[in-house]
């Protein structure tokens, strides 16, 4: 009588409609106590063999077996899939599904997960970075990364080969800038009589992120201040949500309080007072979120209303319109603090960092070195003959 085959033996048989040596392997139970049975296919008998002891070895290397034909754009995929149902902005996981479409699974969509090479990654990157910016580079590393992260956890994979690869250095993006005074100022007085007049106001004098004033609220805003207690509070706003899935600021330490310099106060009486216009006109039509800046019928505005109307007055202020972009509001507002002499350590409060070292990173162009100030100090305290 023959010896029934113990887990880990494995057998070969012919399959007549394939015609093919099929090598089968027994590498355990699911949870509802069913085989689980791994298989690999082979023109000759020798090629089935070779097959059957790779599937040996993996089972005795790391318990499991990666499914053979399971491919990169299946994991790339899968993850897409688990990323949208984890409460992500709607946003990010488009812009996240865009690049993979684009650059991620037409390149390597079809080659098996478990024949994907360190070299088969390097290659990839290093033909992108021929068109694109090492931001997006970054990007797209990530994606194929996170996704074989999970088909690795998953047991699809043994090991993540994109972790042996390092991202290349890309074209030059495009680089943030920050308005000079005089630009600050005509960007103001183009502003003066426009819708755009609260938003732009107080993204440029308080430093605020455009995702924070998108969803910033009246409850949150208090135009008049206290000054009645031991300690005046001046008029103010209350930086705690943002536009992202979950409803809070970008970090915890960009949940913040700021005091407001009188030109925002104006600006946003001035806004009370146009929204009560546009309340009135709108009628039923009105939507009641509590926003501070809205549509005409009171809805959220998304990134593209605040862009095309904030570009419609760098266009007046005399600007190039495609030169600029909301965020770089608050760019302008670390510079300008800067060169008025703030230290970066009061600048990084005011716009939510957790620490100087991010300031400084985003915005090393518009930072005045505190060296200069430390080489002033000294002269002043040792003077040279003669001074």
């Amino acid at each position: 009588m023959a010896k029934r085959r113990s887990r880990g033996d494995g057998g070969i048989h012919w399959d007549e409609k394939r015609e093919r040596y099929i090598a089968t392997l027994h590498v355990g139970y699911k949870p509802d106590g069913k085989r689980i049975t791994k298989q690999r296919s082979a023109k000759t008998m020798t090629e089935a063999k070779r097959k059957l002891r790779e599937l040996q070895r993996e089972l005795e290397d790391g318990g499991t077996i990666a499914p053979h034909g399971y491919t990169v754009g299946e994991a790339v995929t899968d993850w897409l899939t688990n990323y949208a149902a984890t409460g992500r902005d709607p946003n990010t996981v488009r812009a996240r599904r865009v690049l993979a479409e684009q650059h991620v699974i037409p390149a390597l969509g079809a080659r098996k997960l478990v024949e994907l090479t360190a070299e088969d990654v390097d290659s990839w990157l290093i033909g992108k970075a021929q068109t694109l910016s090492t931001a997006t580079l970054r990007d797209i590393r990530s994606i194929l990364k996170r996704s074989v992260s999970r088909a690795q956890a998953r047991d699809k994979v043994k090991r993540n080969v994109v972790l042996l690869c390092d991202c290349p250095v890309g074209q030059p993006g495009r680089p943030s800038k920050a308005l000079t005074l005089a630009q600050a100022e005509a960007l103001l007085a183009a502003a003066e009589n426009t819708p755009m007049r609260g938003y732009i106001v107080v993204a440029l004098l308080s430093g605020a992120r455009t995702e924070e004033l998108r969803a910033l609220t009246w409850s949150n805003v208090d135009l008049l201040g206290d000054d009645t207690g031991p300690i005046p509070v001046p008029p103010n706003v209350k930086v705690w949500r943002s536009v992202r899935a979950s409803g809070d600021t970008k970090t915890r330490k960009s949940r913040r309080s700021l005091a407001l310099p009188q030109r925002c106060v104006e600006a946003l009486k001035d806004q009370q007072a146009r929204q009560s216009s546009l309340r009135e006109a709108a009628g039923d039509a009105w939507q009641e979120h509590d926003l501070v800046f809205t549509t005409k019928v009171g809805t959220a505005l998304d990134d593209a209303n605040v862009r095309r109307d904030f570009r419609r007055v760098v266009k007046t202020a005399g600007l190039k319109p495609e030169d600029w972009t909301p965020r770089e509001l608050r760019h302008s507002f670390v510079s300008l603090l800067s060169d008025s002499g703030v230290p970066i350590e009061q600048i990084s409060r005011l716009v939510g960092h957790s620490g100087t070292f991010v300031t400084e990173l985003v915005y090393r162009k518009q930072i005045r070195p505190v060296v200069q100030e430390g080489a002033t100090a000294m002269d002043r305290i040792f003077p040279t003959a003669g001074a």
